[in-house]
Parts: structure tokens; C-alpha cells; sequence
């Protein structure tokens, strides 16, 4: 793990890592609605508070309006300084009254100008005729003014509501908008890295472990598969190819080994009757014929030998494509092509549904090794042998068996049969590798199934294999 973690460290430079791209992605999305919101909340925070103001403004406006029209009334009468007077002055409201020629009579706080267009509608005989102005400058505050004529040349009244520290609030309320959606995109950037880190840390160690095996080709690393989520099964998925790679590896490595073991005694024997061969010439006839004879007996066993390890390496391979096969009809095709070259009675019989998910090529060799095995140990034989394909125990097992009248297997021979190159002591001196059964081995196994021997009563053996509803390759068929 430590390793792994040292692994983890190294970047390569000019690429991206996922948690980077994870922890970008997610704050700009972050900051895309916290923009898109922060905009969309302050447009109408700012839309509310200017119609609300508006809204007083044109109250107050009508209010005076309304008032002049119904009643003859004087500058007097809007005088802050008689009680009870006309004008309702709400918050940042001021109030200004003219005279019949447009002088202050009643100055506001502060004090309003007085343009041309008031002293008009100061001498305005129309009650109610108005002016107004959006953005009049009093100092250092903006207001909006309206000038309501009282009627007869009598005079006007000044309305005028400040709007700039409104404004003013508006702006703060923006700068602090602002502040807050970049102390939310940072949040969510510091939040991004951190759940991305969360998130890719199984998976940066996983590509790291994948690394490592590319780069040292050692297939016996830690791989982290902890989690249920996909990056769990991610990981087991991977430490299980690994684990088969490693078997696959071994079991090559072994092949190798085993095959140059039993390659060096026939080598070896050839080697020393072509060194022979040198002096033929003054060999009497009968040792002739011996050294021919020993030289075409050790040809024919290299062959056989070389034979049966391409077999069993291409059994390893599982290149074939699993199909729906029948074994009984494979186990006839068998039968009737070792009658024809052992010319031997050879019985079959099929019971049950025989068929199942499988390898043809694969399951007709372990067959065909089964039925050789049998003939070449009960040779010269009278009683028939016989092949027995019986399904199903369960849905999609089918079991095959070899039954013979030879010689029978030794106890301490019966586990080790299928084990490659073994050969029991009375079989040494039969022709043969030792790799036949281990062939029928590595075929059962491949398929979900097992094989089996043991002693048959009245003398014999019984060898075979099961196959167990698994496709190679493939997933358990549910019953």
C-alpha cells in the first residue's frame, strides 16, 4: 500500500487528473447558479424597493392633487408650521410651498430649486397641473420632485422624495452580493476538491496498482477493493483478472518447466542413437534394426509428447467460442472413430438430457483421451469398453465415464492421475507423455465441472469427468 500511496505522487506533466477536472467542474456549476441567482435576487430586491418607493411618491402626488382640486386652497394652508396642515410627509419626503409669483414662501429641509417651469405652474390657474423632475441634485443627495399647481395664480406645492439612499442601499446591498457569491464559489471550490478527492481516491489508486503492473508486469500487487459502489466492484473485477493472470501465468510457467523436463529423456535417447548411427556401418544386422526400431519408437513418443502439450495449451486458451453441444453426440463421434482405429468393441450409452453450454472442440478431446487412456491400458482386451454420458443431476450437469476391464489403478495412484507427466509404476513402460489426463482435468475444470477415477468392481477402472452448467467465460446458468 505504501507503494500505491508513493505512486499516487508522481504526476505526469501536462494532464489533467479527475479530481481536478471534478473539483473545476463542480465550482463552476457552483458559481454559474450562485451568479445566476445572486443576479435574479438582487434585480428584483432592487425592482421591489424602487416601485415600493415609487409607489409613496405617487401617493403623496395624488394626495395633494386630489386635495387642491376639491378645495380653494393657499399656500397657507400647507405651511409646516400651522397645525394640521394638508401634506403627510412620509420618510425622506420633503415639502416645499411657492407663492402666486413662484417665491418660497415655505421652504423645505433642505431647501428645493425653483425653476422656470415651478414659477409657471406656480401661476397656473389650473388646480392640480404638475411637473415633475426624476433626478434633481440637492447637495449631495439626488430626489424626485413634483410641483402641483393650487389654482388661480395662487401658488404651488413642492414635493420632492430623496431616492439616493436608496440607492445607496441598493449598492451595498450589491457589493455584499457580490461578496457573498465569491465566498460561496470558493466554498464550493474547497468543497469540490475535497468530495473529488473523496470520490477518485479508490479510483487514482486503482489506476496507480494498473500502472505499476504495467510498468513491473508483477501481477502480485495490493488492489484496493474496498466500497459497494462502482468503483468496489471496479476494483475486485480487477484484483480477480490479476489473480487469473497470475494463475495463468504460473500454470504457463509450470507447462514449460514440466514439458522441458519430459522433452530431455526422449531427447536425450535420440541423441545417443543418432551418435550411434555414425557407425553403422560396423553394427551387425539384428542391432540395425534394433537402433531403427528405438529411433522410430522415440520419434513416434516426441511426437505424441509435442501433440498433447499444443493440446493442453490450446485447452488453456479458451479461444473457442462457447455454444449449446450435446455431449452424447460428441461422446459417437468419439466412439466411432476410436473403433476404427483401435478396432476394439466400444459401447455407448446416454441417459438424460445430455446437453449443455460449452466448448465442443475442448469437451471432444477430453472424451477422445478418456477413450484412448482406456484402450491403451486394457490392450489386448476381450470385454468391451465402455462410455457411459449420463445428465442431468442438476440443470445443465452432464457426467461422462470410461469404463474398462485393464489392469485397475493403483490407491496411491488414484489422486494423482490427472496431474501433468504422472505416470503410475506399472505404466511407465506403456507408450505415452502422462499428459492425457490432465488435459481431461483442465477441460472439466474449465466447464464448472470435476473429473474422477476410481477402481471398478470385477477388475478395472473408471475414469471420467463432469461438467457443471458453466459457460467458460462466462456466468453460472441459474437452474
Amino acid at each position: 500500500m505504501g507503494r500505491l500511496r508513493r505512486a499516487l505522487a508522481r504526476r505526469r506533466p501536462g494532464l489533467v487528473s479527475l479530481r481536478t477536472t471534478f473539483a473545476v467542474s463542480f465550482a463552476a456549476v457552483t458559481a454559474a447558479v450562485t451568479i445566476l441567482v445572486g443576479i435574479l435576487s438582487y434585480g428584483a430586491a432592487a425592482r421591489l424597493v424602487r416601485f415600493d418607493q415609487q409607489s409613496v411618491f405617487t401617493q403623496v402626488v395624488q394626495d395633494v392633487q386630489g386635495e387642491v382640486r376639491q378645495h380653494q386652497m393657499v399656500p397657507e394652508d400647507f405651511s409646516s408650521s400651522r397645525p394640521g396642515h394638508d401634506v403627510v410627509r412620509p420618510s425622506r419626503t420633503d415639502v416645499q410651498v411657492l407663492g402666486a409669483q413662484g417665491q418660497i414662501v415655505d421652504h423645505g429641509s433642505p431647501v428645493l430649486p425653483v425653476t422656470a417651469k415651478d414659477r409657471a405652474v406656480a401661476r397656473a390657474g389650473e388646480a392640480g397641473k404638475t411637473v415633475q423632475y426624476k433626478d434633481v441634485r440637492v447637495s449631495d443627495d439626488l430626489f424626485r420632485v413634483a410641483t402641483v399647481a393650487l389654482g388661480d395664480g395662487r401658488g404651488a406645492v413642492q414635493v420632492a422624495q430623496e431616492f439616493s439612499d436608496t440607492e445607496d442601499l441598493l449598492r451595498a446591498l450589491q457589493q455584499r452580493t457580490l461578496v457573498l457569491m465569491s465566498a460561496v464559489v470558493v466554498a464550493a471550490g474547497l468543497f469540490g476538491w475535497w468530495l473529488a478527492r473523496r470520490i477518485t481516491r479508490r479510483l487514482v489508486m486503482l489506476t496507480s496498482a494498473a500502472e505499476d503492473v504495467a510498468r513491473t508486469r508483477r501481477l502480485g500487487i495490493e488492489v484496493p477493493v474496498a466500497g459497494l459502489d462502482e468503483v468496489g466492484r471496479l476494483g475486485r473485477a480487477f484484483d480477480r483478472m490479476l489473480g487469473r493472470l497470475a494463475q495463468s501465468e504460473e500454470d504457463q510457467r509450470r507447462l514449460v518447466q514440466d514439458a522441458g523436463h519430459e522433452l530431455r529423456t526422449p531427447l536425450t535417447s535420440l541423441r545417443t542413437n543418432i551418435s550411434l548411427l555414425r557407425r553403422i556401418d560396423e553394427l551387425p544386422p539384428e542391432t540395425r534394426d534394433d537402433l531403427v526400431a528405438d529411433l522410430t519408437q522415440e520419434a513416434r513418443e516426441l511426437t505424441d509428447l509435442v501433440n498433447e502439450l499444443v493440446d493442453l495449451a490450446a485447452g488453456q486458451s479458451d479461444t473457442e467460442p462457447p455454444q449449446r453441444v450435446d455431449i452424447a453426440d460428441i461422446a459417437e463421434d468419439v466412439v466411432g472413430l476410436a473403433r476404427r482405429r483401435t478396432g476394439r468393441e466400444i459401447v455407448l450409452r446416454a441417459r438424460g438430457d445430455t446437453s449443455t453450454d460449452g466448448r465442443p472442440g475442448m469437451l471432444q478431446r477430453a472424451v477422445s483421451n478418456l477413450v484412448e487412456n482406456a484402450a491403451k491400458f486394457d490392450r489386448g482386451g476381450t470385454s468391451p469398453i465402455e462410455v457411459a454420458v449420463t445428465g442431468p443431476a442438476r440443470p445443465g450437469t452432464v457426467r461422462v465415464e470410461v469404463l474398462d476391464r485393464g489392469p485397475g489403478i493403483a490407491d496411491g495412484d488414484l489422486i494423482r492421475i490427472f496431474d501433468r507427466f504422472y505416470r503410475a509404476a506399472d505404466a511407465r513402460s506403456q507408450p505415452g507423455s502422462g499428459l492425457g489426463l490432465s488435459i481431461v482435468r483442465e477441460v472439466a475444470m474449465a466447464h464448472g465441472g470435476a473429473p474422477f477415477a476410481f477402481r471398478r468392481e470385477g477388475g478395472g477402472s473408471v475414469i471420467g469427468f463432469t461438467v457443471g452448467g458453466v459457460i467458460p467465460g462466462g456466468a453460472r446458468k441459474e437452474g
